[in-house]
């Protein structure tokens, strides 16, 4: 069936395997044709949750608990083979094929689009998305905001009838951030696609909308209308309950900072990459103060991850060296990537930019419990802090739940909680505030100022204007991409 699709939700809800509340229930809604809805509702209201329903991708009974029902022109999703296109939170779980140009065209090969009409469409959907590579270019080597854009690109060129988008943006510098939205209405005007759309930039897009929905958190909707309508009448009420409602800034009160003129950690004629062979960026001369909040930005794929990562021990310099000062440095010297990995443990913490890729447990407790448990702290000891985190990233109700079940913004919470279980002098974050709702922005930073206000060293790689104003004593710029 050609043009855009129709969406029937009766009554749904789905329960995750080993959880014992359901991740959202009583969803009841209709969407028409050509609608473009905005789906906002706190971190953990079940919005990716009732995307993967749409999408036909959450499985049988083996992996959880369905009740209700999901129509899309009148059948299941799981049959809507082709006409259904989903860009998931994680961009890399999009990824199927090593070049860029197969990527894009893999969707459209399997929907058995000719042969002929493949390479206009790859091309097409690549430019519009802004994603200035070449199509050989091995999709291992791209930046997270770089895979994004991929993972867009690839939808896009399936033509679908109904297009889901699971915070497109969250990975994009600025201009990213406006080419990917330029190319979403561009398929909009095009296509009339159907369009439900996650993302905590509600600034960005609500212009581009014809329709707000409000997922409560505990099940049902808490607001549905147009745009306009929903945030004048519900603003106050969405705004309490996490919601990122436009024109209303979170202003945090910055916490004095004792900062010392002491280098934490310092580079000298640096070279990074994370292939020997290929190097993203060198001749970096750079100090990052102790006791301070640093930033580093730049725009998509000029290596801010990479560098986070080098400071970090994880990834060895191609050129150059990373040099922590003497209040740093382990008996295995001041250069981090030569240390063990217990030096590291206690002295730089890392948060990746996907945070599944730190993840080692069946269950949130039992994650928190594996830095303090590999520094041999007592049982009462890890007990005593992995308590105080929970509370502190409201995630003690998920206590035993498995960290892949939660939402994007309860996992980058989670990811940061791991880490400061080990209490290290540095901490490295990748883009720390990703897919967080409101209230769960001003909690993580909030807990960053009281770290840097503790004498704690907090590194951020991040596109958010508002870290960059709270946590931002000292920054690092990146150049332009190559």
């Amino acid at each position: 069936m050609a043009g855009p699709a129709r969406v029937d939700v009766e009554g749904w809800g789905w329960r995750y395997a080993g959880r014992k509340l359901p991740a959202t229930r009583d969803v009841s809604l209709r969407i028409e044709p050509g609608e473009r809805v905005l789906l906002l509702g706190a971190s953990g209201a079940g919005k990716s949750t009732l995307l993967a329903g749409l999408a036909g991708l959450l499985g049988g009974s083996d992996e959880g608990e369905r009740s209700g029902r999901i129509l899309v022109d009148g059948e299941a999703p799981e049959a809507q083979r082709g006409r259904i296109g989903l860009v998931l939170q994680d961009p890399e779980a999009g990824i199927v094929l090593s070049k860029v140009g197969d990527d894009v065209a893999f969707g459209c090969e399997n929907l058995g689009v000719p042969a002929a009409q493949i390479p206009a469409r790859v091309a097409e959907a690549v430019a519009s998305v802004g994603l200035s590579v070449p199509l050989d270019r091995a999709t291992k080597a791209l930046s997270g905001g770089q895979k994004q854009r991929l993972a867009l690109a690839g939808v896009l060129a399936m033509r679908p009838g109904l297009l889901l988008l699971d915070e497109p943006t969250a990975n994009l510098d600025p201009e990213g951030v406006g080419e990917v939205r330029a190319a979403v209405e561009a398929v909009l005007a095009r296509e009339g696609t159907t369009l439900v759309l996650i993302e905590h930039r509600t600034a960005v897009w609500a212009d581009l909308m014809t329709r707000v929905i409000v997922l409560a958190p505990g099940g049902g909707v808490l607001a549905d209308g147009p745009p306009a309508r929903v945030f004048a009448e519900h603003g106050d009420a969405l705004a309490e309950a996490g919601v990122w409602v436009p024109g209303r800034p979170v202003d945090l009160a910055l916490p004095p900072v004792h900062g010392s003129m002491d280098a934490a950690l310092s580079t000298t004629s640096l070279a990074i990459g994370r292939e020997r062979r290929t190097v993203v960026a060198a001749g970096l001369d750079l100090t990052v103060p102790a006791g301070a909040g640093t930033v580093v930005t730049g725009p998509n794929g000029v290596g801010k991850s990479t560098l986070a990562l080098t400071l970090a021990g994880l990834l060895p310099e191609l050129a150059g060296e990373v040099v922590a000062g003497p209040m740093l440095a382990a008996r295995g010297g001041t250069r981090p990537s030569r240390w063990r990995s217990t030096e590291l443990l206690t002295r730089i913490g890392t948060v990746f930019q996907e945070p599944e890729h730190q993840f080692l447990a069946a269950t949130l407790r039992d994650e928190l419990a594996v830095g303090p448990r590999a520094l041999k702290m007592s049982a009462a000891q890890v007990d005593a802090i992995v308590d105080e985190l929970l509370e502190r990233l409201d995630l003690a109700s998920l206590a035993l739940a498995n960290p892949f079940t939660l939402s994007g913004g309860q996992k980058r919470r989670l990811s940061v909680a791991t880490v400061l279980a080990a209490s290290p002098a540095v901490i490295v974050l990748d883009e720390p505030t990703f897919g967080q709702d409101r209230r769960g922005w001003r909690e993580l930073v909030a807990l960053l100022q009281r770290e840097v206000a503790r004498g704690r060293t907090v590194v951020a790689v991040t596109h958010d204007a508002d870290v960059i104003r709270h946590l931002g004593q000292h920054r690092i710029e990146m150049g332009d991409a190559a």
